[in-house]
């Protein structure tokens, strides 16, 4: 008996590196209701933030405490930085989570996982595949809500410097720059949360509990972050930096603290991808 292997035979012109393309992948996804949904909840999250102002008076009416809220309607710079700021602690989880957590699950609901497997895709391959479009939707719907609110914004308060809660203002050009900076932040903060929705998708067969669970699990670490009795140890959550991006809209920013949380968080993310396509090579797929 021979002790070689035999060779494995595959058809004429297959090639691993072209299943899958990224550009059907996106496709797909682009064509789902979900993404629509999001994307328009999204959009729609500046228009309801102008008609409430002009419901209830601009928010220096009430003459609070001067906050980065109170300052929204000061310019369309402004009304982005707004925008941004009471969406990145929950609204902008959701598109993470869902894009990143229903993308593998949701082929397994279907019963067409194993179809996708056998045609044939290699498992790297199409997880590769899922992960790279989920991250590209996540991080379209970070940048469509400030450019629809910097446009809403213009239209309503007008173009001109971010005026500052502390004192002073930055150029609006210099503005446009920081709140790409905080764009960006935003998103790497949010591997976290993508990491945890994509390693549940392989694990489970219901979409919304990997979903749910990525949400739940971003919460109990905002709820652990308020517990000021964990001390330094809070240093370690990701959420602790969450809203490190503030420091990038100052006259003088400091990036300390935003390379501290990107450093936590794609850490985190690196592990949790790494479960993900490890449990996924091993794992007996029947669905």
């Amino acid at each position: 008996m021979s002790t070689l292997a035999e060779p494995v035979e595959v058809a004429s012109g297959y090639r691993a590196g072209r299943t899958l393309p990224l550009r059907v992948e996106l496709v797909r996804q682009l064509k789902r209701r979900r993404t629509l949904v999001m994307g328009g909840i999204l959009a729609a999250l500046p228009f309801i933030l102008v008609a409430a102002f002009a419901i209830g008076g601009t928010p220096s009416d009430r003459g609070s405490q001067l906050t980065l809220m109170d300052t929204a309607t000061s310019s369309g710079a402004n009304f982005a930085a707004v925008n941004l700021f009471v969406s990145a602690g929950f609204l902008l989880v959701v598109p993470v989570a869902l894009f990143c957590g229903d993308t593998v699950a949701s082929e397994a609901s279907w019963s067409s996982l194993r179809y996708l497997l056998a045609a044939p895709v290699p498992r790297a391959r199409l997880l590769w595949s899922k992960l790279v479009v989920g991250l590209s939707l996540s991080l379209a719907a970070m940048i469509l809500l400030p450019l629809v609110a910097l446009a809403v914004g213009t239209a309503a308060y007008g173009w001109g410097s971010l005026e500052l809660p502390t004192g002073g203002a930055i150029g609006a050009g210099t503005a446009a720059q920081r709140l790409l900076i905080v764009v960006a932040f935003i998103f790497v903060s949010q591997l976290v949360t993508a990491g945890l929705a994509f390693w549940l998708s392989t694990k489970t067969d219901a979409p919304l509990g990997a979903v749910g669970g990525a949400v739940g699990l971003t919460i109990v670490g905002n709820v652990l972050d308020a517990v000021t009795a964990l001390g330094h140890w809070r240093d370690f959550l990701p959420a602790h930096w969450q809203f490190a991006w503030a420091d990038a809209v100052q006259p003088h920013p400091e990036w300390s603290g935003m390379i501290q949380g990107t450093a936590v968080s794609v850490t985190y993310a690196i592990v949790l991808f790494a479960l993900a396509f490890r449990g996924f090579a091993r794992k007996d797929i029947v669905s």
